[in-house]
């Protein structure tokens, strides 16, 4: 009786389970910096509207703005950076 030649030709080696785990934490890790960057996005995005919200409505004149379009200024900024930081990370890769 030999234990020895029992092993399945279907087991995994330490390879494989290293490059199965290897590609599961880097699916985590991309999934927990997205969530970080879009909550850093969030977080800027209300200190920018407190900020424009907080000038007067010269200074707001003098950049351009109404005080009803602060909203939506900062919208179309963003999209504007979104579009921009995401064609920077294609160039890059």
């Amino acid at each position: 009786m030999t234990f020895l030649n029992d092993t399945s030709n279907f087991s995994a080696t330490p390879a494989a389970i290293r490059r199965a785990f290897g590609s599961f934490t880097r699916r985590v890790g991309r999934l927990i910096n997205n969530w970080i960057a879009a909550l850093i996005a969030h977080r800027e995005y209300q200190a920018n509207l407190a900020l424009l919200r907080s000038l007067s409505d010269r200074d707001l004149r003098d950049m351009g703005l109404d005080r009803s379009q602060i909203g939506d200024g900062l919208a179309d900024a963003a999209k504007v950076r979104s579009r921009w930081q995401q064609s920077r990370r294609s160039d890059l890769t």
